[in-house]
């Protein structure tokens, strides 16, 4: 009887998962006996086993029971009585078959998920005797969805390199990038460091939306992030919750011929996997499970309808046929499969409505730290990371190339190209990304030439000189996709362009899926966007038959932003937008943008050796000199263009994120004198650059605008992606700069230690912004050493950080040093009392200080009587901000009787602190006295509604 367990053991286990987990189930070692743990559990187990077919199945394989034992228990009248009469067995049968029966529940956690946290929390483990024993899933559903897995775990295995034998494994060269949550208005709401939180709650826009919308720049590494999204599930690692995994390019929908209709069900199934047997069973267990169902749609920006298709209906069938991209739209605004997961890719300035958006995130690259983490994997031998490291500090731009995922792949295989070589100093030649393009072109022509890289000093025009039809060939068909927005190519289009197999084989286009959902014709796609974008470029300067007129055309489609007449009237229909709306949303053009920025680096000056020996010299000068015209227009009338507004008292106007592609272009070139002009342009003092999506390369493009400048002028680049490379990027102008407005650009200690060394070198700075960074005590010192040392400075922005009081104390005593210094931002550090007590003596008698914001920074009571005590002494403050400490009714009085001298101050903010009636009342009584203060705010403190009434009367007493 010890065996079967005692009655008290059969209520716990019965209490504990019976009655849904009121009491933890016990641990298997405390049980000692298989055959004593399913007693222990029988109604658990009872209760929540629904397939019998495959615990048979596998019981009759390994002969633990006979058919006859098994055909019995199926002849059982109910799921319950076939449940028991197993069991029944199982006992009979002893402790081994009652050990695989659990690995069979173990093993089959796909059909017995009701079961699969009981396993867990009794720490079941099989043995390595019943680990050799096999499990068969033979449940439809199950099988379709171990197929799933294994099809992903096969195509996402390898990352897919510009030439197969190159494929290496995911796992080997995966590096995370940075993520940032992007809430309705665009501000930066936190990171995401784990792919699992892109489904959490946390920072949801609308909880009634059900697709993650993640966007980014080409070759940020959306791609990438979705198939390591991928291999994660299939291995079990990762969404534990989703059944059901399926994947798409939005490429796909392009594929379809105007006349062809699409199901759900069609889509499911023939585009991405089709079930063994019961397709029916398996996917009326998707629609009636939908929440286990996750999309990934890749691409978003690339659907492109050629029809007319007006009147889009709502379809909430998942067997009508209807027009694939109205399928697609249904299936994201929840009218098709309601509840399941969608992860929607785009580039950056695709637009989707919020009613449609769950949560924003935006792909920002390679911070420092994934840099070094990707050039660890890259370069295995310590000596070749040193090496390369080392050229990248030299070389900034270069540097801020990599953050790009894409392109420091690209400049990686070329230097591991040179390094294989012995010239692997030939990487610190290249500056702009038509130099890493041509010379990702001459690395990858060079595996099928004959003439080698280095044994003549013209071998990279002997090389491309060599191979000019095949480039050219490539490039018409390039020019064909990008001015259709067509990015797939079928075998039709590859036979019309004369490409041949050996073409293929260069490595410059790959074969893509098979769209049409049988495999019977090869797809081809160039294997990113930008090259496409580069060899559409190439044939336009190289190409006589192409006048300067039709070359520079490529411009004037990027400057307008032009609605789709028929694509987005498509897509704001189906996703309920009213016509008018239009106009919000641009084409997105960031293939023809990329294209005429290898236009302007084909055409600079510095390659005119190159093309001497692809095109004649007079075809190239023309579109030389129709390129320089352009540009210089362009910039004449772009910036005039803007309205002007006061900024910080300054004439500042708000560029367009269209500016930065305009600065990228003039950069490419090369050109002093462009550069030059293009500084005369501009007629503001202030340049407004917030949300412009740069990066930190972009800071090259901006210094070499800005150093031409014979004025002063202020630039804002908050809420971008600069990081410390690109600080070290505007050091040429910083010269010029009065506000140097970094905020939310993951800047760290390096990047403030090179403001420092160039601010204090020219001391013209008066308003530095840091706010929402990375910056330690160390940086705090830096900004100390610049307050100090630049007598015009008199702003400086720095909250959001991680500064605790040494940071606070020498930021205080640089201000104590600095007498013209005024305004002060540092909410959301922890700088505590030591810091409160440091700001408190540069309070008592600073002359000019007006703002204070020491807000958010675990102040505790005694920091705030310090700060009360100075305000009696201080004759200049303004604004003073202490919300969010730990400041109490003692404080409170402090405060009080400061305001009784204090005749300055006119806002005093003290939102959530630990002020009760007793302090409100302190402020009530001084308030008859001290008619200058404006406000006092105390929302968010312990005074109940009831209490706030009895002050009405004060309006400057704000609760």
């Amino acid at each position: 009887m010890e065996e079967c367990g005692s009655a008290q053991d059969v209520c716990t286990g019965m209490d504990g998962l019976c009655q849904l987990g009121s009491q933890q189930p016990v641990p298997f070692t405390s049980y000692h006996s298989y055959m004593k743990l399913l007693k222990v559990y029988r109604e658990v187990l009872v209760d929540r086993i629904t397939n019998t077919e495959c615990v048979l199945s596998n019981l009759l394989k390994h002969k633990y029971i006979s058919r006859e034992e098994a055909e019995l228990s199926q002849q059982q009248p109910t799921q319950p009585a076939k449940v028991r009469q197993i069991l029944d067995l199982i006992e009979s049968k002893g402790e081994e078959s009652a050990e695989y029966f659990l690995h069979i529940l173990y093993q089959a956690s796909e059909i017995y998920t009701d079961l699969g946290p009981w396993l867990k929390e009794i720490q079941y483990q099989p043995s390595e005797l019943i680990w050799t024993k096999s499990v068969i899933i033979t449940d439809t559903v199950c099988q379709y969805i171990q197929k799933i897995k294994h099809d992903l775990r096969q195509d996402t295995r390898f990352v897919t390199s510009y030439v197969k034998k190159e494929d290496i494994l995911l796992e080997d060269t995966f590096t995370e990038t940075l993520m940032e949550l992007i809430n309705e208005v665009n501000e930066t709401i936190g990171t995401i460091s784990h792919l699992e939180d892109l489904f959490s709650d946390n920072g949801v826009i609308n909880e009634d939306a059900e697709t993650v919308f993640l966007t980014g720049d080409a070759g940020v590494g959306k791609t990438v992030l979705l198939q390591r999204l991928q291999n994660l599930w299939s291995k079990g690692e990762l969404c534990t919750d989703v059944k059901f995994f399926f994947k798409f390019r939005c490429r796909l929908f392009n594929s379809f011929k105007e006349e062809d209709m699409l199901s759900l069900r069609d889509l499911l199934f023939k585009y991405n996997c089709y079930p063994d047997q019961d397709a029916d069973r398996v996917f009326s267990y998707i629609q009636q499970h939908p929440a286990t169902v996750l999309f990934t749609l890749d691409g978003f920006d690339e659907i492109n309808v050629d029809s007319d298709l007006h009147d889009i209906p709502d379809i909430s069938s998942p067997f009508e046929p209807t027009s694939p991209v109205a399928l697609l739209l249904n299936l994201l605004r929840g009218k098709l499969l309601k509840g399941s997961k969608k992860l929607l890719t785009a580039r950056t300035g695709t637009i989707l409505p919020l009613r449609m958006v769950r949560k924003r995130v935006v792909l920002k690259g390679f911070s420092k730290e994934h840099l070094l983490g990707y050039l660890k994997k890259f370069f295995k031998n310590k000596a070749d990371q040193a090496l390369v490291l080392t050229q990248l500090e030299a070389n900034p731009h270069l540097c801020s190339l990599c953050s790009v995922p894409l392109f420091c792949w690209i400049i990686f295989k070329c230097y591991e190209h040179f390094h294989s070589t012995r010239s692997p100093q030939r990487l610190m030649d290249y500056v702009t990304l038509t130099d890493i393009y041509l010379l990702m072109l001459e690395v990858f022509l060079n595996r099928s030439t004959k003439v080698g890289l280095n044994k003549q000093s013209n071998s990279r025009n002997d090389i491309f000189k060599a191979n000019k039809c095949v480039l050219v060939r490539l490039g018409k068909l390039a020019r064909r996709g990008i001015e259709n927005h067509d990015f797939i190519f079928s075998q039709e289009h590859i036979t019309a362009a004369n490409i041949s197999q050996g073409d293929v084989q260069l490595g410059f286009i790959k074969t893509a899926s098979h769209y049409d959902g049988c495999g019977n014709q090869s797809t081809y796609e160039f294997i990113h966007l930008t090259l496409q974008s580069f060899f559409t470029a190439f044939v336009l300067v190289v190409d006589e038959k192409i006048s300067a007129r039709e070359t520079i055309s490529f411009f004037s489609r990027c400057d307008h932003r032009v609605t789709r007449t028929h694509v987005n009237r498509l897509l704001l229909h189906c996703l309920g937008y009213s016509m008018y709306c239009g106009k919000e949303l641009s084409e997105m053009n960031e293939h023809l943008q990329f294209t005429t920025l290898f236009l302007c680096g084909l055409l600079s000056k510095t390659k005119w050796d190159f093309f001497k020996h692809l095109s004649s010299a007079g075809s190239v000068q023309r579109k030389r000199s129709a390129l320089k015209s352009y540009l210089v227009n362009r910039v004449r009338t772009h910036l005039k263009a803007l309205p002007h507004s006061p900024l910080q008292g300054f004439s500042g106007v708000q560029a367009l994120p269209h500016f930065i592609w305009l600065l990228r272009y003039i950069f490419e070139t090369q050109s002093e004198a462009l550069g030059s002009l293009a500084a005369r342009g501009i007629c503001a003092d202030y340049i407004k650059l917030t949300f412009c999506n740069a990066f930190s390369a972009d800071c090259s493009a901006i210094a070499n605008i800005l150093r031409h400048r014979k004025k002063l002028i202020g630039l804002e680049l908050d809420n971008n992606n600069i990081n410390d490379y690109g600080v070290k990027e505007l050091i040429p102008c910083f010269d010029k700069l009065t506000v140097v407005r970094l905020s939310v650009n993951q800047i760290t200690d390096d990047g403030v230690k090179v403001l420092a060394e160039e601010l204090t070198k020219h001391k013209v700075i008066q308003f530095l912004g840091l706010y929402r960074n990375q910056i330690t005590d160390v940086g705090a010192c830096y900004v100390a050493q610049i307050i100090e040392e630049c007598p015009s400075c008199q702003t400086v922005k720095i909250g959001l950080n991680k500064l605790t009081g040494e940071g606070g104390r020498l930021l205080a005593q640089a201000i104590q040093k600095n007498k013209a210094f005024k305004i002060l931002g540092m909410w959301g550090n922890q700088i505590g009392d030591l810091g409160a007590t440091a700001f408190a003596e540069t309070l008592r008698d600073h002359p000019s200080l007006q703002e204070l914001s020491l807000a958010a920074n675990g102040i505790s009571a005694e920091g705030g009587k310090s700060l009360a005590a100075a305000l009696r002494d201080n004759r200049s403050l303004e604004i003073f901000w202490l919300t969010e400490n730990q400041l109490n009714d003692e404080t409170a009085f402090f405060f009080a009787e400061a305001l009784r001298v204090n005749k300055s101050l006119l806002h005093l903010w003290l939102i959530k602190n630990k002020i009760t009636s007793v302090g409100a009342n302190h402020f009530l009584e001084v308030l008859n006295g001290n008619t200058v203060i404006q406000e006092i705010c105390l929302n968010g403190n312990s005074i109940s509604a009831e209490e706030a009434k009895r002050y009405g009367t004060e309006k400057r007493l704000v609760l």
